[in-house]
């Protein structure tokens, strides 16, 4: 299941239940919405059940927090965003860093060396391209975001991550939204007229049809993808981690494809 605020809008059950068909998996994947206050006493009622799922925002963070173990990914970037639960003890995973560099080699051909990364936002999105990015060879990171206790805490934790203001974006080869920005409407998390010409556009929003900062972005000439690469290849590996086997991801990539173009 996906467990978040607001999931009404994820394209997650349409490819992992086909994953799970195609698999034979007599399971379903479904969608839990959650508001924050309730999150406690629906993490007591998963365990009781031992499921096991995706977790959304806003709930990274805090179902990071709640788990008993974490991997060695979840630990270094203190979010969650795939659990599971193991002699009744909650695991908690992040496999958002993988997607997250599968969706930047499909939009760049290869993952940069010396790059300048600006990231808007300071939640398990952003904490995952930062994991992401440190590793990269001679890469830097620019990091803005409205909340400042949550935008130095996070800045503190990798290398290479500095806060600075909006203006910073203007030196940066590639532009990453790690906010809900754009997940309804028309608003652009960041103002194009900003970027540099040759700037890489990286949403982690998603939405059918793109999001439309994405979509004007690459009007105005820039490479652009929206969050659906990274959001099929951390469910991969989400698969992956619940049963033990990979999914067939052509299966998965074809379910995604036929709403989301």
């Amino acid at each position: 299941m996906l467990l978040g605020h607001p999931v009404a809008h994820s394209l997650s059950p349409l490819f992992q239940n086909a994953a799970l068909r195609h698999a034979g998996v007599p399971l379903s994947y479904d969608t839990l919405d959650v508001e924050p206050a309730a999150l406690e006493g629906a993490l007591a009622g998963l365990a009781r059940v031992r499921a096991a799922g995706n977790v959304t925002l806003p709930h990274k963070l805090a179902v990071a927090a709640a788990c008993r173990h974490l991997t060695a990914e979840a630990t270094r970037v203190g979010a969650v965003n795939t659990f599971w639960h193991e002699h009744g003890a909650l695991v908690g995973d992040n496999t958002d860093v993988v997607g997250f560099e599968d969706m930047a080699r499909g939009l760049l051909g290869e993952l940069p060396a010396a790059a300048a990364v600006f990231v808007f936002g300071a939640g398990g999105g952003a904490a995952a391209v930062c994991a992401a990015v440190s590793s990269w060879p001679g890469a830097r990171v620019s990091l803005h975001a409205r909340d400042a206790r949550a935008l130095r805490a996070l800045a503190s934790r990798f290398p290479g991550v500095t806060v600075a203001g909006l203006e910073a974006v203007r030196g940066a080869g590639i532009v990453v939204n790690a906010t809900p920005i754009g997940l309804a409407g028309d608003a652009h998390p960041i103002p194009l007229g900003l970027l540099a010409g040759d700037a890489a556009v990286m949403d982690l929003a998603y939405r059918a049809g793109e999001t439309a900062w994405v979509r004007a972005a690459r009007v105005a000439g820039h490479r652009a993808a929206d969050g659906r690469e990274m959001l099929l290849a951390q469910g991969a590996h989400a698969f992956e981690r619940w049963f033990g086997f990979a999914p067939d991801l052509d299966v998965m990539r074809a379910a995604l494809d036929g709403v989301a173009t």
